[in-house]
């Protein structure tokens, strides 16, 4: 029997967590409130929700926008110069130490999957860090742009390699190479069609006559967009996050606005996904999420070894970006911040159970240990970023210097 009473109450607690932590002064990303308030509303603790067919369907639309608006966070000038080389080298370097730890937890017989651990443990929540440097005046700083470089490195090649190797249609490396080739060729011809549009007048002034209309004709362009990007890449046996990511990415990168003409435009889609959408994804993960087997004192000893190997993984290769560093403190911020990781251990530890890769009690204590480090890690970088003597803004010759 068709029924709204699970999504009803999901569409409750995703209301309730930000007034609720607004209210209480508590510094807890929502996204962390929502997955623990979906386990305590799920079958395991309350049973007052499932993940029946309408929150499964609203959970796939808000994971698909939560990817479109982490494509939008990219910063494209920042990837160039010597940015770019520092953060690509770090990476590497990230990956490598994430595949040598994905090899000793599968001697010690913690996971199958040597090289879905070290996409999991290579990533960074690009969405999450963010604010916090934000916060502390660092994003415009030449260290800040490093730091934001190699957490959208981090975000961006997880998702390509979860496409390439871990698609649940996959047909081996080649084919998937192949169908990965023809399907960002497919990306850049609507990105062409897109520049033609912005430089036709007439589009555009017809584009302007709608935006603010009930028609919210850009909104619905960028949701078209996400929608046909996302079923193309698994028509094309790709995986739908990666269609997902492109269309954000495509958006950023094209529709630049120079003109500031629709200023508007991302805080609209903030306003459909994180208003609507995104919550629906991180609670029904909550519901989806195994916490019994937690309850196993050998499944809960896994959640400070995956939370430690984040911080190996991500925080050595910091040291790195010691060229544009005022402080060690500063380092030690960086290494924190890109340790923190919760939006691609879910998703990809999700992939890795449907395909049988990860156990269900293994991607419960993968995902408790993004919670963790969601929790803790930003929390310790923030006074060691505000440490930082500020002297304004940066010297603009300074900024230039990092980026050659």
């Amino acid at each position: 029997m068709f029924t709204l009473s699970s999504a009803a109450v999901v569409a409750a607690v995703a209301l309730i967590v930000p007034l609720s932590l607004k209210l209480a002064h508590v510094l807890v990303p929502s996204i962390v409130a929502e997955i623990l308030l979906g386990i305590f509303i799920g079958p395991q603790v309350l049973g007052w929700a499932q993940l029946d067919e309408p929150v499964r369907v609203l959970s796939m639309i808000g994971l698909a926008f939560l990817l479109l608006l982490a494509g939008l966070e990219i910063e494209f000038n920042r990837l160039r110069g010597r940015v770019l080389w520092l953060t690509s080298f770090a990476f590497a370097t990230s990956f490598t130490l994430a595949v040598a730890l994905g090899l000793l937890l599968r001697a010690g017989g913690l996971v199958r999957s040597p090289l879905l651990i070290a996409v999991i443990l290579s990533a960074t929540s690009l969405g999450v860090i963010l604010p916090v440097l934000k916060d502390a005046g660092q994003v415009e700083t030449p260290f800040g742009q490093v730091v934001v470089a190699g957490a959208s490195i981090a975000e961006v090649v997880p998702i390509v390699v979860l496409s390439l190797l871990f698609s649940e249609h996959s047909a081996g490396i080649g084919s998937q190479l192949a169908l990965l080739v023809t399907f960002m060729a497919f990306v850049g011809a609507v990105g062409l069609v897109i520049i033609g549009a912005e430089r036709s007048r007439r589009i555009s002034q017809v584009l302007l006559g709608l935006q603010e209309t009930t028609a919210e004709i850009r909104v619905r362009g960028a949701f078209a967009l996400l929608m046909l990007f996302a079923a193309l890449a698994a028509n094309f046996g790709l995986e739908a996050i990666l269609g997902a990511f492109l269309a954000g990415a495509t958006l950023k990168l094209l529709d630049r606005d120079e003109q500031m003409t629709h200023a508007l435009l991302r805080v609209k889609l903030q306003a459909v996904g994180f208003g609507v959408f995104v919550p629906f994804f991180f609670i029904s993960t909550g519901i989806n999420l195994d916490v019994r087997s937690l309850q196993h004192p050998l499944v809960l000893a896994r959640v400070p070894i995956f939370l430690l190997a984040l911080l190996i993984v991500r925080a050595l290769p910091a040291l790195f970006y010691r060229p544009l560093a005022q402080r060690p403190a500063q380092l030690i911020a960086a290494g924190l911040l890109q340790a923190t990781s919760l939006s691609i251990p879910v998703v990809a530890g999700r992939i890795g159970v449907d395909l049988g890769l990860i156990q269900a009690a293994n991607y419960a204590a993968l995902v408790a240990a993004g919670l963790l480090s969601v929790l803790i890690f930003p929390l310790l970088a923030t006074p060691r970023l505000r440490s930082v003597e500020r002297t304004g803004r940066d010297n603009p010759a300074e900024v230039a210097e990092t980026a050659e």
